[in-house]
């Protein structure tokens, strides 16, 4: 591929900065989840057990980024994990990572677009919601056709806008806790009553360790998208030095932002708050909002819920992106029809696009009962399918340095060098695989069949996609010394700065 912002038609153009990339990776990940998650996180866990679970997956998180860093800067390819893990490891893995990974993202597109409508019924209750999905529908699926360049600067404000909030809200807990509000000083009150850690589903410290496991799988989920940054690196300029940038921003700046913001609603909003329980898709449902009302703050309801709004949306415009992409480089890999791969002259993959917003339309599930079922069922996919993709990538990086040993290429020459592998990437192997099979543990305290299958389907679908490519086709695994550590490279006769030292 080119180096530069243009490229001939039929191949991805690199017009995203390393700025894009950010926004783009934060647009996927700041979402409901994160504005209305936190509330239940700390019902469950309590402060400290919610504190401590987010700081934990971000750990894991971190292997994930550092790990996906060394290889996104030396093979920098769109769709990145169903790539290496195929090159690198096992075609079938890549197949079905792949696939699952699509799927996610298409099926969150939906959900935005149905959360997008509820959150507007916050003001008025009348609203057709089947008419909104329409509406938002068809504005971000022609967004993604756009040059992907003003696509990267369009998601850039949309994201700036959550940062912003969530920057404003950090400063408000601060001075919550310092006594601003109507309660006064708060400090760390709530920590002492109703304590540190709740107790969920069994009493007792068993009790208070499912608590803390539970919103561990809950902050698995929320941090999903940041790792969107290797989706984004095929279409990034000059990847040697802007993804390695992206990464280190993009970690730190989610997890800082993440960990702040759950900190601060554990000192100013107490987990037994009736209000936390609320099953409302909208604002009223926020710690954030709740954290204002109690201060006696009543503007801002409103003000969050536009940026709910904002937030939803800009992760609307973040999966259309990211499943187009992905469904690319499973066309580029064999495992799609190669007619997916197609671009325009603008570098856009126009027919994966398409393929991907469909998918969307099924939002529409949830304007019928029986149907909201079904849409939960298909969304429950799309959890797993990230824990999925974090684990393929860390098992990747392993067979990548692998590859680079077999063919004499050391780890020196490469762009960008983490810290402590190859025990990170195996510390992350191993965490990410440990919830993906665990995350459906609550089911087993209280069984029931249907919440097995709605748990597990994602896991179950893997292993069918996985086990059909392997039995169909009969690949072997890569062979390190033959494994593909070109196609797809990038290389520039300019002098670039490596990129050296972890996140």
């Amino acid at each position: 591929m080119d180096g530069g912002g243009s490229a001939k038609q039929g191949e991805l153009q690199r017009q995203l900065s390393g700025r894009h990339l950010n926004f783009i990776a934060i647009g996927g990940t700041i979402g409901t989840g994160f504005f209305l998650g936190t509330g239940t996180a700390l019902v469950k866990a309590g402060p400290a057990g919610s504190l401590i679970s987010y700081v934990f997956v971000g750990t894991v998180l971190w292997s994930v980024m550092v790990s996906l860093g060394e290889m996104a800067t030396y093979i920098p390819t769109a769709g990145a994990f169903s790539s290496y893990a195929t090159r690198f490891v096992d075609a079938s893995l890549g197949f079905a990572v792949g696939w699952l990974y699509w799927f996610g993202w298409a099926i969150t597109y939906a959900l935005s677009l149905t959360a997008a409508g509820l959150i507007i019924q916050y003001w008025n209750k009348d609203i057709n919601i089947g008419i909104l999905i329409a509406v938002f529908w068809v504005v971000f699926t022609l967004v993604n056709y756009l040059p992907v360049g003003i696509y990267g600067e369009l998601e850039m404000w949309l994201s700036s806008l959550k940062v912003i909030t969530i920057v404003g809200f950090i400063f408000f807990g601060i001075c919550v806790a310092a006594g601003v509000g109507k309660e006064g000083v708060l400090g760390f009150k709530y920590w002492h009553d109703p304590g540190p850690f709740a107790e969920h589903l069994v009493p007792g410290g068993i009790g208070k360790f499912v608590g803390f496991w539970a919103v561990m799988i809950q902050a698995s989920v929320a941090y999903q998208g940041a790792e969107l940054v290797g989706v984004g690196a095929g279409e990034a300029r000059d990847p040697r030095k802007t993804v390695p940038q992206a990464i280190r921003v993009t970690f730190w700046g989610i997890m800082g932002l993440f960990v702040a913001t759950m900190w601060l609603i554990t000192m100013i909003v107490p987990a037994d708050d009736p209000n936390l329980l609320s099953e409302s898709s909208n604002a009223s449902a926020s710690p954030l909002v709740i954290a204002a009302q109690r201060a006696g703050v009543k503007v801002l309801p409103d003000i969050i819920n536009a940026v709910l709004l904002t937030a939803v949306l800009s992760a609307a415009n973040s999966n259309v992106y990211s499943g187009s992409r992905v469904l690319l480089a499973l066309a580029e890999e064999g495992h799609a029809p190669r007619f997916l791969a197609r671009t325009n002259r603008h570098g856009i993959p126009y027919v994966a696009v398409a393929v991907t917003a469909a998918i969307g339309l099924l939002g529409f599930l949830n304007l019928s009962s029986g149907g909201g079922q079904v849409f939960n069922w298909l969304l429950n996919i799309s959890g797993v399918a990230g824990l999925t993709t974090w684990a393929s990538t860390c098992l990747s990086h392993l067979f990548f340095v692998r590859a680079l040993k077999a063919q004499g290429i050391p780890r020196a020459e490469l762009p960008y060098i983490s810290h402590f592998q190859p025990y990170t990437a195996y510390y992350g192997l191993f965490f990410n695989v440990l919830i993906a099979l665990t995350q459906g543990f609550t089911v087993f305290i209280k069984w029931k069949t249907s919440d097995f299958f709605a748990a597990y389907i994602s896991i179950i679908l893997f292993v069918v996609l996985w086990a059909g490519h392997k039995l169909w086709y009969r690949q072997p695994m890569v062979d390190p010394a033959k494994a593909d550590l070109v196609r797809g490279r990038y290389d520039s006769t300019e002098e670039r700065s490596a990129a050296d030292g972890g996140v």
